[in-house]
């Protein structure tokens, strides 16, 4: 029977791989990715309101999947890609569901947009022609204490709308 590695009570190196780019960190095995994400590598789109999974606005991606970060110990997330709000980001452009929330006028505060941009571009990779039930229930876990609701989901229908033209842009007469 193979071994379980024991960490701590110190730090312990992690290898995470953050929107691309390799981060070889110590950390102390009881910190969250989303402390991580903002302490140690300064990415500090990823916002943390509860701290206890109840609000959404720590989403990243794990993987393709998006996870509350307040959540995730960062040393659990070593062997998927995490990536946040500031790696969507393509060739020096917005993802088109920033661009979305942009034109919409899609947040009010914006203490919640990050992880509510992080889930519906999620849910756009899984579905790229969703209806508005689909999008509500993409962003059902990100909570707006605005109110900005009605233009959230008409920010994900605009960038579904965007990134439908954009693929049709790409493979012209297929």
């Amino acid at each position: 029977m193979p071994e379980t590695p024991i960490y701590g009570p110190g730090r312990v190196p992690v290898k995470l791989v953050v929107n691309g780019q390799t981060h070889l960190l110590n950390l102390l095995p009881s910190e969250t990715l989303a402390e991580v994400l903002r302490g140690e590598l300064g990415l500090t789109g990823t916002k943390v309101v509860c701290g206890m999974g109840d609000c959404g606005a720590c989403t990243v991606w794990l993987g393709s999947k998006p996870v509350y970060s307040c959540l995730q110990l960062a040393i659990d997330c070593q062997s998927q890609p995490i990536t946040t709000i500031e790696g969507l980001k393509r060739n020096g452009e917005l993802h088109p569901v920033q661009q979305a929330f942009i034109a919409d006028d899609a947040f009010q505060c914006g203490y919640c947009t990050s992880g509510q941009v992080m889930s519906m571009a999620a849910l756009l990779e899984r579905n790229p022609d969703p209806d508005e039930e689909a999008i509500r229930s993409a962003v059902a876990g990100n909570l707006c204490r605005c109110g900005a609701y009605p233009k959230i989901v008409r920010a994900g229908k605009r960038a579904a709308e965007m990134l439908r033209v954009s693929k049709e842009r790409e493979a012209p007469g297929e």
